[in-house]
């Protein structure tokens, strides 16, 4: 059976057993808020492959690099930051190319051309 990346499947055993780590090590990181599992109704926690791949950096992150567990979770809020943005400016990017495409602008946007160089000025409301 073939699960979706977020669908919370895996019990924290499981979730052990695959990583070869203690279930108290994931508690701990459940506590220090570096991961968050689901809960079902029973208030069993529930890892998602998402989790998974969190916690596998996580490992690595202290194992190979060292890092202790306040630099762990400023790295990934980091990371969350750079992701972020990242997909503001992939969207900043299709934006500028469709208006340069089809030579418009969105009402709430304008368009500035300096040396065949376009720059997205976004006015607020």
């Amino acid at each position: 059976m073939i699960h979706q990346y977020d669908e919370p499947v895996y019990l924290i055993s499981i979730v052990a057993k695959i990583l070869d780590i203690h279930p108290q090590t994931l508690r701990q990181y459940e506590r220090e808020n570096l991961i968050c599992p689901s809960r079902s109704n029973g208030r069993i926690r529930l890892y998602s492959q998402r989790d998974i791949d969190r916690i596998k950096l996580i490992l690595r992150l202290t194992r190979e690099l060292g890092v202790n567990l306040a630099g762990v979770d400023i790295i990934l809020r980091l990371k969350v930051n750079v992701d972020d943005m990242e997909n503001e400016i992939s969207e900043l990017r299709s934006e500028v190319l469709k208006a340069k495409n089809t030579h418009s602008v969105a009402h709430d946007k304008a368009l500035v051309t300096k040396k065949s160089i376009y720059e997205m000025i976004i006015f607020e409301k």
